[in-house]
Order: C-alpha cells, then sequence, then structure tokens
C-alpha cells in the first residue's frame, strides 16, 4: 500500500499537472487568437518563424518530446528531501503559473508570440506597464522561468529538466523584445525601464500610464 508521502506526492503532482497543462493551453489559445491581429512593427525574421503553422509544429513536436521524456530521473531521496521537493515544488509552481495567467490577462491585445531570433507586434500594440508589469518586466518570463523550476523538484523526470535549463533562453529573448519595444515606443520606453527592473520585482515602482 502506498504510505502518506506517495499518496502526497501524487496528488500534488495531478494538481501540478492539472494547472501546468490548463496554463499552456490558455497560453495556446491567446497566441491563435493573436496571430489573427494586424501585423506592425517587425524585427529579426519574425515574418518567417512567426506563422500560425510553423508556431503549431514546434508546439506539436515539443509536446512529444515531452511525452517521450516523461520519464522519472533516478534518484533515491530520502523522506525528507521528498517532503522538501515537494513543498518547494509547490511554492514555485503554483504562484508562478499564477503569475504567468495575471500577466497574459494585462497584456489582453498586446500578448503575441515571439522569439529570439525576431519580435512581431500588433498595430495597436500598447506599453503595458501595469498589473504585475508595474513591479518587473518580464514577470511572465520570470514565471515561466521559476514554473520550470517548481516543476523539476515536483515532478523530477527528465522533461522537466530539459525545460528548466533551457526556459533561461527566455532571458536572450527578453533583450530582443526590450529592442523591439525601444524602437516603437522610444521615451516612454525608457522612462518605464528606468523605473521598473527588468527581473527583481521593484514594488516601489507602481503602476503608471503611459501617455
Amino acid at each position: 500500500m502506498p504510505n502518506l508521502m506517495d499518496t502526497l506526492e501524487l496528488d500534488f503532482r495531478w494538481l501540478g499537472a492539472i494547472a501546468g497543462l490548463g496554463t499552456l493551453g490558455f497560453a495556446i489559445w491567446n497566441m491563435l487568437i493573436a496571430q489573427r491581429r494586424p501585423t506592425g512593427h517587425q524585427t529579426g525574421v519574425a515574418h518567417k518563424v512567426l506563422r500560425t503553422r510553423y508556431l503549431a509544429v514546434a508546439t506539436l513536436l515539443y509536446l512529444i518530446l515531452g511525452w517521450v521524456l516523461w520519464k522519472p530521473i533516478p534518484l533515491q531521496l530520502s523522506v525528507l528531501l521528498r517532503l522538501l521537493c515537494l513543498v518547494l515544488g509547490g511554492v514555485l509552481l503554483f504562484p508562478s503559473l499564477g503569475l504567468y495567467i495575471w500577466g497574459l490577462r494585462t497584456l489582453g491585445e498586446s500578448f503575441n508570440a515571439s522569439t529570439g531570433f525576431g519580435v512581431r507586434l500588433h498595430q495597436a500594440h500598447q506599453l503595458i506597464t501595469t498589473g504585475p508589469f508595474a513591479y518587473i518586466r518580464h514577470p511572465m518570463y520570470a514565471a515561466v522561468i521559476l514554473a520550470g523550476w517548481g516543476g523539476l523538484l515536483l515532478f523530477r523526470t527528465w522533461m522537466m529538466l530539459f525545460f528548466a535549463v533551457t526556459m533561461f533562453g527566455l532571458l536572450y529573448r527578453a533583450r530582443s523584445e526590450e529592442k523591439a519595444l525601444a524602437q516603437v515606443f522610444g521615451g516612454d520606453w525608457e522612462d518605464y525601464k528606468r523605473r521598473v527592473h527588468g527581473w527583481i520585482p521593484n514594488f516601489k515602482a507602481g503602476p503608471r500610464k503611459v501617455k
């Protein structure tokens, strides 16, 4: 019979899987909606790679990879370490998913897919400085990185290890997006950048509307 630790892990993993897949589905749905909006400023090779069919293929391949690599990392942990991984994993994963959804909803029609090789803004794109963006410039990317490490502690699979490590690539993507935003919003962007840190929350900054 499973012991209490096994039951706790199983329950938390089910909750984590439901929350993670739900967040992923919500993001994909909004990405597909964003594809229909008129294109504005673009950089790099965004006009080539940020197409619906390419994004769909990339998403499918990533899901297949996840299925293939969803195998447990062979670790022998004590009950205390398993409990610690469970607690820290949950603390990182669930709030991070909530932060991601908060950021996505705050972006609204300014949400779009991007890559480190190209950024595409909508014609009606706005510089969002409210919600979580009032305190940190990249709340959604920070949320994905933290959720990746929370998921690794919770599930301890090869796929979560791969995800957690590769999501540091968002640091590069964020720089590409910042360059595009600077080109479009100029002084407003520079003022926002001076007030709000990129990756460390600045709770003293507070919301400020862009003119």
